[in-house]
């Protein structure tokens, strides 16, 4: 009687040399399968990829879109926070324009309300310019033109 134990199906390891499983449809002890067997199996397991990978793209795009709505959030609190310090800012500016030049209340207030429409319309002089040099996306559209010119050649 011998101390080795007889080696188990578990002991096994799969590697180069091991034969061919029971699912592929070349198994080394049955009949080779026939051309159509072959191109169902391909197309079963082309089919089984695409529905994994757009499984994978929308739990990607799932994971993405939470991420981005919470940025989004926090963006816009961000930008409500920054609103208000702005509006204490420029009370702030107010309020030391009546100390600094002994103005009245009213009037540094009214010279901060122009500064503000002064710095508004320079922005929006300048905004405009720069909408108006926008133009249609040329690149794009002979590359499409190019395109379709090569496809209707391809065809006839």
């Amino acid at each position: 009687m011998s101390n080795v134990a007889a080696p188990r199906d578990s002991d096994a390891t799969v590697g180069p040399t091991d034969p061919v499983g029971p699912t592929d449809p070349v198994a080394a002890d049955g009949p080779e399968p026939t051309i159509g067997q072959l191109v169902a199996s391909a197309s079963r397991d082309v089919s089984t990829l695409v529905r994994k990978e757009i499984e994978l793209a929308k739990t990607e795009l799932a994971q993405a879109g939470k991420a981005g709505g919470m940025g989004a959030a926090l963006f816009l609190g961000a930008a409500f926070f920054g609103l208000f310090g702005l509006g204490f800012l420029l009370t702030a500016l107010a309020w030391g324009l009546t100390s600094l030049f002994d103005w009245s209340a009213w009037l540094a207030f009214l010279v901060v309300a122009l500064l503000l429409f002064v710095v508004t319309g320079v922005l929006a002089m300048i905004g405009a310019k720069k909408f108006s040099r926008v133009g249609p996306p040329t690149r794009a559209i002979t590359t499409t033109q190019e395109t379709i010119a090569t496809l209707k050649g391809s065809t006839d």
